[in-house]
């Protein structure tokens, strides 16, 4: 299976959207610094690099439920894919939403994530799933 996310920086956020088949929302993250990302990241509150990622379903410590983690995102670790409403939720992970995120806000955020969890776990058990970030 494979996740897209499409997406468009705006000055302190980034905000896009992510599609998968006929499912879309949008996206929030933590801004996008371009560069070497070993000279431009600011832990909590730089976006991951662009590229392709295997996301595995488990349980988050943290959130106490089971979540889309990204394997091997370089500089990075224990991104997942979760529901949040504004950047101060990212800390470098992608929120996911129904409203857009165009004004900094994501709407929706728990309905989406629950329907993309649903999605998920259709296929989890017989194909890898992959997330591109363009």
């Amino acid at each position: 299976m494979e996740i897209n996310v499409k997406r468009i920086a705006k000055n302190n956020y980034t905000y896009g959207v992510l599609t998968v088949g006929n499912f879309k929302c949008f996206t929030l993250e933590d801004k996008e610094r371009i560069g070497d990302i070993f000279k431009v990241k600011v832990p909590g509150e730089t976006a991951i690099p662009k590229g392709r990622y295997e996301v595995v379903l488990s349980m988050s410590n943290r959130f106490k439920k089971y979540m889309p983690l990204l394997l091997n995102v370089p500089n990075f670790e224990g991104i997942r894919i979760h529901n949040g409403n504004t950047i101060a939720h990212t800390e470098g992970c992608i929120l996911v939403g129904y409203e857009s995120g165009e004004d900094g806000f994501l709407g929706n955020s728990k309905v989406a994530f629950n329907d993309l969890m649903k999605l998920l776990k259709t296929v989890e058990k017989k194909e890898k799933i992959f997330i591109t970030i363009q």
